[in-house]
């Protein structure tokens, strides 16, 4: 069974009375998938004619390597809104995970700063789960008081942020983010692994029924309460661990990163083809939505910089009130075709 049968059985409409989706349907499909990808293709090319400098090597690393570690954020989100959830912690976890690694590089060695800031967040990822799927209580509820207590833990062990944990020189912790393209061979390896269990395993399967229709995916026997806690669980280990590796580039841990970092998560996500109402998206679709924005941020790094980040806000909130606009008329096409 693929991920589109699952999401057809859990409850979307059928596009016909045989099943089979018609011509327009598949079109409607395909711009909702693949629309950012597109956009990204053609923004780079406008980009690399209009601006001699946009496409020389340093400035494509600076994109590349800048939003790598952020990039998983966006990784476990996508699965986390496929499911019909929302996780408004992964700024804060992503920074509790820097300050638990840099602290534990300091205080246990190399060792404990990678298990450390995984055993913890992974555990924080767990406890919003439970509170979603068996507790029962709303994803934006519990997911905001996770931003607000990973937040005050990272302070608590900062006391109050007067104390930024340094990595050991020489540590070997270090390694791990070192150098220009470690982090985006890390990310493309995260991603491609992201991919497979969405698309390829019964996980994934059942994230795409839990959140296309968790009342017929429980009827049909799908683990709806074990899928929308594991959801949780590995969205908070992939921002703990981006966190972890982000203070082994610093080589410390930084208490005020990570601040808007769960928007821009949801963001990207959206933009990627992720319908906020679960049940349909892509890791390609987030890759996509991952560099896109980048690359406009970056163009708007170039040509009013002088807004500083007030203009990259501005665009980010246009630009995904504009995705959100597109895919709500999209699903509305797709109903009526």
């Amino acid at each position: 069974m693929t991920s589109t049968d699952t999401v057809t059985v859990a409850g979307s409409p059928p596009s016909t009375t045989s099943g089979a989706p018609t011509r327009g349907e598949r079109l409607l499909e395909v711009v909702q998938r693949q629309g950012a990808f597109a956009v990204l293709v053609l923004v780079v090319v406008v980009a690399s004619i209009g601006s001699p400098g946009f496409a020389t090597v340093g400035n494509v690393t600076s994109v590349l390597v800048g939003n790598a570690y952020p990039a998983l954020l966006a990784l476990g989100m996508t699965f986390v809104i496929i499911s019909g959830g929302i996780d408004l912690s992964v700024g804060s976890v992503f920074a509790l995970g820097g300050v638990l690694a840099a602290y534990g590089a300091g205080h246990g060695g190399p060792i404990v700063a990678i298990v450390l800031p995984l055993a913890v967040c992974t555990a924080f990822g767990l406890v919003q789960g439970l509170l979603v799927a068996r507790a029962g209580m709303a994803p934006f509820i519990v997911t905001l008081a996770g931003l607000l207590g990973a937040r005050g833990l990272l302070q608590a062990i900062s006391h109050e942020g007067q104390n930024t944990y340094q990595v050991p020189a020489g540590s070997w912790f270090a390694t791990l983010g070192a150098g220009t393209w470690a982090p985006v061979v890390t990310v493309v390896l995260l991603f491609a692994l992201g991919a497979v269990l969405l698309q390829r395993t019964p996980f994934g399967h059942n994230v795409f029924a839990v959140g296309g229709n968790a009342n017929a995916a429980m009827l049909l026997g799908v683990p709806v309460r074990r899928t929308r806690t594991l959801v949780y669980v590995l969205s908070a280990a992939l921002a703990g661990g981006a966190g972890m590796l982000n203070a082994a580039r610093l080589t410390s841990g930084v208490t005020e990163i990570g601040v808007g970092y769960e928007l821009t998560a949801i963001a990207v996500t959206v933009i990627g083809g992720t319908l906020l109402a679960g049940g349909a998206g892509s890791i390609l679709g987030t890759a996509a939505g991952v560099l896109l924005l980048a690359v406009i941020q970056n163009l708007i790094g170039h040509y009013i910089s002088q807004y500083g980040s007030s203009a990259s806000a501005a665009v980010n909130g246009a630009f995904l009130a504009v995705v959100v606009l597109l895919q709500t008329y999209l699903s509305r096409a797709r109903r009526i075709t």
